[in-house]
């Protein structure tokens, strides 16, 4: 593989249908927890009392329960809720059929002292797909799922089946954040603060490079002399060989103490080390906070230094990273930067926008890649639209870069599929930024002048600047006329529609939305830019 690809789609159907067998080197997974929460996973909009805990949701978008096709997504984003249907039972069916021995014994088990539970349905989605990733990995490869305690056992027990137990090498622990020592509610248990990393190889040949820590602040005032070499401690060399004896006075590094009969000592400096060895408990790196440059929108999406000590613990410069659940797209990121190669899997055509524009606003045209999944042209948009109308919406939506709006029940959004906000500067008062605001409707299906009257209503009632309509189906004279008949928003001078119609033909044209040329558009939060890959490196280093 010579090109770094992104698959829109269920990631069983696409690990099946295109990822060869044993053709990955590394494999990070961080799937759903089965929480039984529901989250607008993509842009959060909850407030800081009422936003979802960290150790329950996750980085990817709508996943719901089914067999091998077909999407049961609605406008929330992610529910993670899994539930066993009829679907969940042919899945459970085909691999009862088709799965190793081992793994039918322990799934079939499970079975049996759950019941048809959610816990249960959950365990049937995840084997079928970790076959699949245990078939792609390479004999040498490794694989790391990331998850909480809710599930954590269960997905031991499997994996144990899948990669064998003698090749478990560690479960990680991620501590997320430093214990305030205060809380406003007390619960009566101790307070979650960690996800697991479980840690296996395909064989006992594998890759890995060890991991090394900083000293502490304690150990590195030991070292308190200092030479043109640099900083070192005085060690007494108690028992030594003649030849490190020899070498070591070659090397000026010996030390008489002013008694006779006192042992001499050896200069030890403090970069003839590589540091702490790092063991599988992580506690020195922080979740995201909401402040973070790096920061997306997702409320679990986790911080690149976690995917950085994965991604350069096991794999080289050149080697496959495989992301099947990679949501906003951090793996990915971290996988281009450190020169890796990848491919990433996700089920919404959200997140495919959200990876698009980071690594966009990260890496620039220097990055190179297939996306796989998405409309090409008008087929392929209406056959989008027949499967899933609301993958069809949010892809529409990521054409434009507009931000899908919350939904707070299925079908409330207001008249609002998505908005485009615009960062506008007074040039009289230029300290006092004005947001502006854009809304956009989706249709699919047809389209009447009733449609562009409804619009207008909407546009004025959220007080947005204009309101968009795009359209599968061209719009009619009618609607045409009725559009302009809406007039214009003015800025600075300049005459904008305040009723705007594209179809998707148009839009595949490079047709844009006519706005105020605004020095800021915060529809998608924007990554951090990568100036240089090597100095970043060096920064995480450890």
């Amino acid at each position: 593989m010579d090109t770094n690809v992104l698959y829109y789609g269920d990631n069983l159907d696409i690990l099946r249908n295109y990822i060869a067998d044993e053709s990955i080197d590394l494999i990070y997974i961080d799937p759903p927890f089965n929480s039984n929460q529901a989250y607008n996973v993509i842009f959060s909009e909850n407030n800081a009392s009422s936003s979802p805990r960290y150790s329950f949701a996750r980085e990817d978008p709508v996943f719901q329960t089914r067999g091998i096709t077909g999407s049961q997504a609605q406008i929330r984003a992610f529910e993670d809720t899994w539930h066993w249907t009829e679907q969940t039972e042919q899945t459970y069916s085909e691999m009862i059929e088709k799965a190793p021995p081992k793994v039918v014994e322990c799934i079939k088990s499970f079975r049996n002292f759950l019941g048809e539970m959610d816990m249960m349905a959950y365990l049937t989605m995840m084997t079928i797909r970790l076959i699949e990733l245990h078939r792609v990995l390479k004999p040498t490869g490794s694989f790391y799922l990331h998850c909480d305690s809710t599930a954590s056992h269960y997905l031991k027990m499997v994996l144990d089946q899948i990669f064998r137990i003698q090749n478990f090498r560690s479960e990680i622990i991620w501590k997320r954040a430093v214990s305030s020592g205060s809380s406003k509610t007390i619960a009566k248990k101790f307070p979650t603060n960690h996800d697991s990393l479980l840690y296996y190889t395909k064989s006992d040949t594998y890759l890995f490079h060890p991991i090394f820590s900083g000293y502490s602040e304690e150990y590195l005032s030991r070292f308190k002399y200092q030479d043109e070499r640099g900083r070192y401690r005085l060690n007494a060399l108690k028992t030594y060989s003649k030849e490190r004896y020899e070498q070591l006075e070659k090397e000026g590094r010996i030390v008489y103490p002013g008694s006779k009969n006192a042992v001499p000592s050896y200069k030890q400096y403090l970069d003839e080390t590589k540091g702490v060895l790092l063991d599988d408990i992580w506690t020195d790196i922080p979740p995201i906070n909401p402040m973070a440059k790096e920061r997306l929108g997702y409320p679990t999406q986790k911080p690149e230094a976690l995917l950085e000590r994965i991604i350069k613990a096991s794999s080289n410069e050149g080697d496959i990273v495989l992301d099947a659940f990679c949501g906003c797209g951090t793996a990915i990121a971290v996988a281009e930067r450190l020169k890796r190669r990848w491919i990433g899997i996700d089920i919404t055509h959200i997140a495919i926008a959200v990876i698009k524009n980071r690594l966009q606003h990260a890496f620039g045209d220097s990055v190179k890649y297939n996306v796989i999944g998405e409309p090409q042209d008008i087929a392929s948009a209406k056959a989008l639209a027949e499967q899933d109308r609301y993958q069809f919406q949010w892809w529409a939506l990521s054409v434009i870069k507009a931000r899908p709006v919350q939904e707070k029940k299925k079908g409330a959004d207001a008249g609002v599929d998505g908005i485009i906000y615009l960062q506008d500067v007074n040039p009289d008062v230029p300290q006092k930024p004005v947001t502006l605001k854009i809304i956009v409707q989706v249709k699919s299906g047809r389209v009447s002048v009733k449609d562009i009257r409804d619009l207008l209503g909407v546009t004025e009632r959220e007080k947005a600047i204009i309101g968009v309509l795009i359209t599968l189906e061209n719009p009619t004279q009618p609607m045409v006329v009725e559009a302009i008949k809406a007039g214009y928003y003015e800025r600075w001078g300049q005459q904008y529609p305040k009723i705007q119609m594209r179809t998707i033909e148009e839009l595949f044209q490079g047709k844009k939305i006519e706005s105020p040329q605004t020095p800021i558009n915060i529809g998608f939060k924007k990554a951090e830019k990568v100036e240089n890959s090597k100095e970043m490196q060096q920064e995480l280093d450890l």
